[in-house]
């Protein structure tokens, strides 16, 4: 009697375009840090892994509707928590702020966080930013599909402002082609630490592959890894003590 081999578990992996830490080709390549992670986990954990290139907002609701099992980059905030499972510790973590762009030729001044109110400001659907700002139900705050999307809005004269992460916003402008030259920053900002987090669905979060990706994420990470597989992208070291994942 032949007795047929187990079959070989899965893991769907949604990947938006948000260089430099994922990307996606004109060709439907898809690569980044989340990607190189999956894949050294893969090395230890016998799967197949499922790429999905989406948009932000699309992704990050088949994630929440559990049409893929994972997503990289996600800021951790209490709703989230109650939609999905973040692993520890998060791979990346850049020390910067959320930074209000404007057109070069317009005549908006933004020197606190109050000149925000009665300005158009795009913002990426569902994205998390600060909580003061993403809690302000007095702004008039427009979805974008996406960070191209948003600039291509501000440039047309759709919005008055897009606020973004300074550390990967002129970054990305330049990956897409855009013109940071017609873009000028105001003076406001927020600067937080951010931490972007590898995160599981809750569908799929109890399943036995999921359990394994979640050992195998602080094993790469207490061994150093981790660190070297986020190095290529400028992101700095994870440090086990800072982040208390043991």
């Amino acid at each position: 009697m032949k007795v047929s081999a187990a079959p070989i578990p899965r893991l769907s992996l949604a990947v938006d375009h948000a260089p430099p830490y994922s990307q996606i080709s004109e060709e439907g390549d898809i690569t980044g840090a989340i990607v190189d992670i999956a894949e050294a986990i893969q090395a230890r954990v016998p799967f197949k892994i499922e790429l999905v290139a989406c948009p932000f907002p699309r992704c990050l609701k088949m994630l929440e509707d559990g049409e893929v099992n994972a997503m990289g980059g996600l800021i951790r905030t209490v709703e989230r928590q109650t939609q999905m499972h973040f692993l520890m510790p998060p791979y990346m973590i850049l020390s910067s702020s959320f930074v209000f762009y404007g057109r070069h030729d317009s005549e908006l001044a933004v020197q606190n966080y109050g000149d925000l109110y009665g300005k158009k400001v795009a913002v990426m659907r569902g994205a998390a930013h600060f909580k003061r700002f993403d809690q302000d139900k007095k702004l008039e705050k427009i979805e974008a599909l996406s960070e191209k999307n948003a600039i291509d809005m501000l440039l047309k004269g759709r919005v008055d402002l897009v606020v973004a992460v300074e550390e990967t916003a002129e970054h990305s402008m330049s990956v897409l082609n855009q013109p940071i030259n017609k873009l000028k920053k105001m003076s406001y900002r927020y600067d937080d630490v951010i931490y972007g987090y590898f995160v599981l669905s809750r569908q799929f979060k109890n399943t036995p592959l999921a359990i394994e990706i979640e050992h195998h994420m602080k094993l790469l990470a207490q061994s150093g890894e981790l660190t070297d597989l986020v190095a290529p992208y400028n992101l700095p070291p994870i440090e086990q003590p800072t982040l208390g994942f043991y």
